[in-house]
């Protein structure tokens, strides 16, 4: 069985990471979807809010795990018996960095290879921190987030104008 990652923060889970999440679903048998850590960002949401929200927009997809981690990506995958990484690349500056961690994953795990999914073009601009930033401003998001999360993301930017608690 093959068995693919794709890792990330998703704060929060946008359109485009979901295209990129059905694309990988149809090339893999089992595609695990892992909320990481990411030291150089504030989330938004809890990791146990951010599975639960990819959760509610992956049901329909019966090969596709969702599930969170702490740990180094490369022994993570060696754990979980994956055998490639799934990145998903936006724009050319997206790829240098992508490609680093590909290297420095695969050394770390020589049996972990990464593949890489481009964007369709109209997620090609689309970010989470895009999204969280559009929030602000009470645009329509139909086009930015999956309808099944949008009623918890504009919850959590009310509660963030009115001082409440991230978590």
């Amino acid at each position: 069985m093959k068995i693919a990652i794709y890792p990330g923060s998703f704060d929060p889970i946008t359109s485009g990471h979901l295209n990129i999440i059905r694309r990988a679903s149809q090339i893999f048998d089992q595609l695990i979807v892992c909320v990481m850590v990411n030291a150089t960002k504030s989330p938004m949401f809890s990791q146990d809010e951010r599975v639960s929200m990819i959760r509610k927009v992956v049901g329909d997809l019966p090969n596709v795990e969702v599930d969170a981690s702490r740990e180094l990506l490369a022994e993570y995958a060696k754990r979980k018996g994956g055998c490639v990484i799934v990145k998903g690349l936006r724009a050319g500056s997206d790829f240098e960095n992508e490609f680093q961690m590909a290297l420095i994953n695969h050394k770390i795990n020589p049996n972990l290879d990464t593949m890489f999914l481009t964007s369709e073009h109209q997620y090609m601009y689309l970010s989470s921190s895009t999204v969280k930033e559009l929030g602000g401003y009470d645009v329509d998001l139909s086009d930015f987030l999956p309808a099944q999360i949008i009623p918890e993301f504009k919850q959590r930017i009310a509660d963030i104008r009115q001082g409440g608690n991230r978590e």
